[in-house]
């Protein structure tokens, strides 16, 4: 349960702030001025703090400094009643996550509460990474000359700065790789930020890597900091690149050139020192050919090209990865003969992805400390199916003998229509399933004329 500290010399304020966050279960104490609040962050671990600008005794903005020295791990959001845009500017440069102008909008604190501790996560998870950078290569697991070409390949392009495209199937393991890519570099005390380019909507992908200025948007009300600067120093993992809009795509080519960019709304121009990582399950060439990828922007991404094969192209590893996965849940298991054969002869669609699902599903089903040859048939749900599966009969009907494009949009139906089915046409949790915003996924229904009975909740 995340923490926060509200200091507002406004008792209404700090009711109606505490009695908000109280209802999304986030533990919540208040003090009337900056002193009082430095005296509860001497007893209490606190994660967010949304802090006044104008107090008695010791003013937000000192406050504010005084923090970021002491416990440079907390976000901070500045609130005010008197705003303006150089105070919002000195605050975002003293370090506050971000700057709320009264009277507050319920749904604006929300959604930067919720941006504020999951950007604290993340920081959190890289020092930790930082910490144990080893545990990071060892998860790159498996004997077989695939892997072992991929490990070597991860070695020689971390030592240098030079651009990354990894290439893959889904789940095939490409985080892990742009992870270990950036703790092996010189980059690793730096961030470490992924963004997943086909989560994001077209609409919001500029704001979020670039940043914006108030005001350039409706819902602009204050400074925000993109990705390339909140990287500035380490690595920007730019995962599901192919599914980046055209305009984006120009202004990733440019900071590629120059290194430098411009927040959305704003005339200035901010020095970047950023290495991208990029990965795509899509074949870039061909798209570029289609024209829905600038072919100049793929030449700069290109430069050390790495490919992250399939599980179904590497069976020795299946059973190293099965029994890495268990013993990070401490359990160590035998397989049968039987067990271990259908573990590899079965065509792992869903790659390293679909075997730590499996792992995961061991770990809770599973009794004893042999694994059987039904037991495993159950878990891959493989019943009484030939050990082998045929490719072509999981595809829908005719897909192989339609061109690219008609192929794609008929597996994209059918793949929405069986997830949706899946998870009983409830949008936002197919949404969350599939990795993509609700959003995107209602346009995505409306372009094949899906229908589902489900709701959006």
């Amino acid at each position: 349960m995340a923490v926060i500290l509200i200091i507002d010399d406004e008792p209404g304020i700090r009711s109606t702030l505490a009695s908000i966050l109280e209802d999304e279960k986030y533990k919540v104490f208040t003090a009337a001025d900056a002193l009082a609040g430095l005296e509860i962050l001497n007893q209490k671990i606190v994660d967010l703090i949304f802090l006044d600008v104008l107090l008695p005794r010791l003013g937000g903005m000192e406050a504010l400094e005084r923090i970021r020295q002491d416990w440079p791990a907390i976000e901070i959001v500045m609130i005010s009643g008197h705003a303006n845009v150089d105070m919002a500017v000195r605050a975002v440069k003293l370090g506050a996550f971000d700057f709320l102008e009264k009277p507050l909008s319920l749904d604006k604190v929300l959604t930067v509460c919720r941006n504020a501790l999951a950007i604290k996560e993340l920081r959190e998870e890289n020092r930790n990474l930082k910490k144990n950078g080893s545990l990071v290569q060892n998860e790159i697991i498996g004997t077989s000359a695939a892997i072992r070409n991929v490990r070597e390949m991860v070695k020689q392009a971390a030592a240098s700065d030079a651009r990354i495209l990894l290439t893959g199937e889904n789940g095939a393991g490409k985080e892990v790789i742009a992870r270990a890519i950036h703790l092996g570099s010189s980059r690793a005390e730096g961030p470490f930020i992924e963004v997943n380019c086909a989560a994001i909507p077209e609409t919001l992908i500029e704001s979020e890597l670039f940043g914006h200025e108030r005001g350039a948007f409706t819902d602009a009300v204050s400074t925000r900091k993109g990705r390339f600067e909140t990287a500035h120093g380490g690595t920007l993992f730019l995962d599901e690149i192919g599914d980046m809009s055209l305009s984006a795509q120009a202004k990733v080519l440019r900071v590629t050139q120059e290194q430098k960019i411009e927040r959305l709304g704003g005339e200035r121009s901010i020095e970047t020192d950023v290495r991208i990582v990029a990965a795509t399950n899509q074949n870039l060439e061909e798209a570029c050919k289609e024209g829905r990828f600038r072919q100049d922007l793929f030449f700069r991404l290109n430069v050390i090209p790495i490919h992250i094969p399939p599980l179904r192209e590497r069976h020795e590893d299946i059973p190293l990865l099965l029994f890495h996965f268990l013993k990070k849940q401490g359990i160590e298991l035998k397989l049968e003969a039987g067990a271990q054969e259908l573990l590899i002869s079965y065509e792992w669609p869903g790659n390293v992805r679909e075997l730590k699902n499996l792992a995961e599903r061991i770990a809770v089903m599973h009794r004893g400390d042999t694994v059987s040859t039904d037991e495993m048939r159950e878990l891959l749900n493989k019943k009484n199916k030939s050990p082998q599966r045929n490719r072509e009969n999981l595809l829908p009907e005719g897909i192989l003998d339609r061109n690219f494009n008609d192929a794609r949009d008929c597996f994209e139906k059918h793949y929405l229509e069986f997830q949706l089915s899946k998870n009983n046409g409830i949008i936002t949790r197919t949404a969350e399933a599939i990795g993509i915003y609700p959003s995107n996924l209602h346009s995505k229904l409306r372009k094949y004329n899906i229908k589902t009975s489900g709701t959006k909740e």
